[in-house]
């Protein structure tokens, strides 16, 4: 039995970021590269909080440095590393080690744990959004919000839907072209067979409370290529809990998530997410972080995709429709880390230059600053929007009519800071198909 136990967490050992610790060969790559050292001293850098004191880190002992809670995780520092060392994993890994040994405040605490629970905070909020929109927004509870759990009074907090998209889903008429329906999966179908017919969709937390127009316009463009769409029982991808140290509860997430899409993986059913971050995490975070690496997990990722990943892969197939409409417009593209993290490349880029007339103004920015949880936190607040300038001056540079990004929180923080209204890369492709096409609020 003892052997047994020794076999099993070596393997553990090997899958997890914890093995790349002395693969750092000391280089500070990643150190120059960290958008947040580069604007606060809290934060010596990638390399002195991650492998460098990893390897001081021993079993059931504190983390030596608290200072590892101001990495954003925005994982820069992976994508830079020429030795493959997982530095922002190392990271979450030990802020989760100083959630463990009680290193954080109980108000920190709580207001982390609030922070990392959207599908909890969406469910309270959207039945009551008109309500709820105009409290979060008053000056007031702001103010009682910062003093009171540390949540800056800024920071860019979503504003909820009146209708969630679920409720829009189950609602909308069928038509005989396109039949669209909630459930369980029926047909098998071949591991991706072209053509692909059908597709699961991942909305995640900030599609269903928040911003439910970007999955009304993800179906359009899904069904207006032929593909039909189903929407599994989903919780929060658990991301947020991940980043804010909470492992426990995020297993519990993404165990739910698996078991509720691995019947579609089974039958090649791809899984589509409209959320890079939820994307990614079914993908790579969750399984890494959590050591989850048993053969349904590792199923379900490797049938997920970013849906701008995925409609690339039609257009190359000869699968997309390219029937687009010109969009005379100038707009700033701006890829997220998370994104950028996927190892994709730039997929929305290449899809929305198959549209004519829209000019594509990239961004070089490292990041926007919000990584999620991190730039509504008190102390971290002016560090995020420090860390997001180099994009926001570019915005105000071009002065464009929109801001186009994959991730939501990028999204708010980039209208936060700019002023200017941010959509996702799909909500344009359904502007050049001559889809029905709703403003961002």
């Amino acid at each position: 039995m003892d052997n047994v136990r020794t076999e099993e967490h070596t393997l553990t050992y090997l899958f997890s970021p914890d093995a790349t610790v002395d693969y750092c060969i000391k280089c500070n790559i990643c150190v120059t590269a960290c958008p947040v050292a580069a604007v606060t001293d809290r934060f010596p850098g990638p390399k002195y909080a991650g492998p460098q004191a990893g390897r001081f880190r021993m079993p059931d002992q504190p983390t030596p440095d608290a200072s590892v809670d101001y990495c954003s995780g925005c994982r820069v520092c992976n994508m830079v590393c020429p030795a493959g060392v997982k530095i922002a994993e190392l990271n979450a890994r030990a802020r989760a080690d100083m959630v463990r040994d009680g290193r954080f405040s109980w108000r920190a605490r709580l207001r982390n744990n609030l922070l990392a629970r959207p599908e909890l905070l969406g469910k309270l909020g959207r039945p009551v959004a008109p309500l709820a929109n105009r409290l979060l927004n008053h000056p007031l509870a702001r103010w009682a919000a910062q003093l009171t759990l540390g949540i800056h009074r800024r920071a860019p907090l979503p504003q909820f839907s009146r209708e969630s998209f679920r409720a829009w889903f189950k609602g909308r008429v069928q038509s005989e072209k396109s039949k669209v329906q909630i459930s369980t999966p029926h047909s098998p179908i071949s591991n991706l067979q072209s053509p692909i017919s059908t597709i699961a969709y991942f909305h995640g937390c900030s599609t269903e409370y928040y911003e439910a127009r970007v999955g009304r316009a993800a179906v359009r463009v899904l069904e207006h290529n032929g593909i039909r769409v189903e929407v599994p029982r989903q919780n929060c991808c658990g991301l947020p809990l991940l980043s804010n140290g909470e492992f426990e509860a995020a297993r519990a997430y993404h165990r739910r998530n698996v078991r509720a899409l691995v019947a579609y993986a089974r039958q090649g059913i791809p899984i589509v997410g409209t959320s890079t971050s939820c994307t990614l995490t079914l993908k790579e975070e969750a399984p890494e972080l959590l050591d989850m690496h048993d053969e349904d997990t590792q199923l379900v990722a490797a049938h997920t995709y970013d849906i701008s990943e995925f409609l690339l892969m039609l257009w190359e197939r000869g699968q997309l429709r390219t029937d687009f409409q010109p969009v005379p417009m100038r707009v700033v593209y701006h890829p997220p880390c998370q994104y950028r993290a996927h190892r994709l490349g730039l997929p929305a880029l290449e899809l929305l230059s198959l549209i004519p007339e829209l000019e594509i103004v990239e961004s070089d920015a490292a990041c926007c600053g919000i990584a999620g949880t991190y730039g509504y936190k008190a102390e971290k607040y002016d560090i995020a929007m420090s860390v997001g300038k180099p994009l926001f001056d570019l915005v105000a540079d071009v002065t464009p009519p929109l801001v186009v990004c994959d991730s939501e929180t990028c999204r708010w923080q980039i209208t936060h800071a700019t002023g200017v209204k941010s959509v996702h890369p799909v909500e344009i492709l359904a502007r050049a198909y001559g889809l029905n096409v709703e403003e961002p609020v």
